[in-house]
């Protein structure tokens, strides 16, 4: 490596760099539920609804749609579950 001159060395390491941000995201994109009418991630506290075959629509695609959903859920934010929650408190 030594070998390559400056400037190469830094157009390598901008397109590694290039290379490692496209492949996290694509695997963040491939991830992430996205709504089957539109491709839009759904925004946490929104109701999604699931239709048919494992569709999942979001509230503006569902209007669209002839057949009434089969279940809604609301979108949970990534904390969910892994908070505490105080139950009670005793007086001391």
């Amino acid at each position: 490596m030594d070998s390559l001159p400056e400037a190469q060395r830094e157009r390598d390491m901008v397109e590694l760099e290039l290379a490692l941000l496209r492949r996290g995201v694509n695997e963040r994109r491939a991830s992430r539920p996205a709504c089957a009418g539109c491709g839009r991630t759904p925004l946490i506290g929104e109701r999604v609804y699931l239709a048919g075959a494992a569709r999942m629509l979001c509230a503006l695609c569902r209007a669209r749609e002839a057949d009434e959903p089969i279940h809604w859920i609301q979108v949970h934010g990534p904390e969910f579950g892994h908070t505490l929650r105080i139950l009670g408190q005793r007086a001391a």
